[in-house]
This record gives C-alpha cells, structure tokens and sequence, in this order.
C-alpha cells in the first residue's frame, strides 16, 4: 500500500505556526515536489490570521539533509534547480520572505538545500546531534537558494563563511554555537518544547510591531543609513497610528496583558 502521508505538514498551536518536514527514510531530503509544496506551505502559514510565529523544523533527529539526487538526476541538468525567476524571490527564499518571525529548530543533518533554509531563518535552535554543511562545492554547484553567498557572511563573517563555502565542510553544533550561527544548542529532546517556549515569548508582542521589525531589519542589511532612516520614520508613524499601539499603552496602564490583534 502506498504511503500517502504528508511530507510537509503544518500545524498551529495558538499563535505559533509548526512546519514539519516529515520525511524520516531519506532524512528530510528534498524531491521537487516537496520543495513545491514545502514553498507553499510556508506561504501559507505567514498568511495564517491566526498565528503570529513560524516555527520551521524536521521530525526527530532530521532536519534536511539536501536535495534528492536520485530525484534531482531524473531532470535535464540546464532545467535543475530553476525554481523561477531571479526576482522570484518566494521561490528562492520562501523562508526569509516570511512576514512573520521565524524560527528554525535544526536535529540531524542541515546539508545543502537544508543548510540554505536553516540561514533563512531569523533565528536558530540547534540540538546535539545538528550538523550542518554547505557541499555545493562538491557537487558542482554554489549554494542553491543564494542563502549560503549572501546571508550567511552577514551571519557569521566573510573569513568563516567562505572557509565552509569553499571547502563543505561538516561542522557540528557546538561550533555551529561557536561561530555564532546558531542561537542555542540544547538537548535534542529538549529542542522543540525550547523553540515553542520562544516562539510564546515572542508571539507575546505586537505582531504589527513584529513585522515591522524584521522588515526594517531585513531592508537595512543593505540600505544607506539615511534610506533606512526614512523606513524608519515611516514605519515608526505607522506604529502610533495602529490598534497594537494603543493596545499596547492601555495594557500597560490598566496592569494586565495586553490583548493584540495585529492591527
């Protein structure tokens, strides 16, 4: 009988939003399909009402350990990896291009495309047993999302990042932590009762402020500091005009928490 289940599960758990890549028997590597629901599932979860915190992560002991070559070696190779165009940028980043904050809680192996989507995340929890490899180099390739050349030397520095690029190596999670990549290594079953414990901590606040904090910081990565002064301003004006604000100040005077609708 064929196994029908899903591969990429979503799940909410009041404001926090669990995307599982649940594949155990190929360690969570990618097939096309998958990257194509994987791509959809996440777009789906930051439009989610509901939810205010994107968890993503693997089952137990998995995280992804790249794409399927057995997969990947029934495409043409000019028509692998061509997931849309260059300014497609959900296609390619469909993690970074989340609204919502988003955590990724990494077990097992983060190798190549599962590497790229763990430096997508806004932050990283890693547990014991994560490890984690950008192996482009190895297969003919530089990193396939573009994560690994550009996010990952504004994550942890030109010198470190290019010694993984150029020679794959395999690092492991305490020098994940070292190298400061990762924001925590824990326990593994220990790993996502921690994530969910963040994701209430931030989900606490104002998701109008949330979004407008990781846009703001995003943007900034790049912009002169008098652009991302004018975002600044803006986003600053948008906030003493919106609900979470007032919210925000009546919580606070009227001692009690503060009941925010993201507006």
């Amino acid at each position: 009988m064929a196994d029908d289940r899903p591969l990429i599960r979503y799940d909410a758990h009041g404001k926090v939003g669990v995307i599982t890549i649940d594949r155990p028997e190929k360690r969570n590597a990618m097939t096309f399909a998958m990257l194509g629901e994987f791509i959809e599932t996440v777009g789906r979860a930051d439009a989610d009402p509901d939810t205010v915190v994107l968890v993503i992560t693997g089952v137990p002991g998995s995280f992804c350990a790249g794409t399927d070559l057995a997969d990947l070696a029934s495409v043409p190779g000019e028509s692998r990896g061509l997931r849309g165009s260059a300014d497609d940028r959900h296609a390619w980043w469909p993690i970074a291009e989340a609204t919502k904050p988003t955590i990724g809680v990494i077990d097992g192996p983060a190798v190549g495309m599962g590497a790229e989507f763990s430096s997508q995340c806004d932050l990283r929890l890693a547990g014991t047993s994560a490890r984690f490899g950008w192996n482009f180099v190895h297969r003919g390739l530089v990193p396939d999302t573009g994560a690994g050349t550009w996010l990952l030397p504004r994550l942890i520095g030109l010198q470190p990042a290019l010694r993984l690029l150029y020679t794959g190596e395999i690092i492991d999670a305490a020098e994940a932590l070292r190298l400061g990549y990762v924001l925590d290594v824990v326990p593994s079953d220990q790993l996502l009762p921690t994530a969910m414990a963040l994701a209430d901590e931030i989900a606490a606040g104002s998701p109008h402020s949330l979004n407008q904090i990781k846009s703001l910081v995003h943007q900034g990565l790049t912009a002169p500091v008098g652009e991302h002064m004018e975002r600044h301003t803006e986003s600053l004006a948008a906030c003493f005009r919106s609900d979470d604000h007032r919210e925000g100040v009546a919580a606070f005077l009227e001692r009690r928490p503060a009941e925010f609708t993201g507006t």
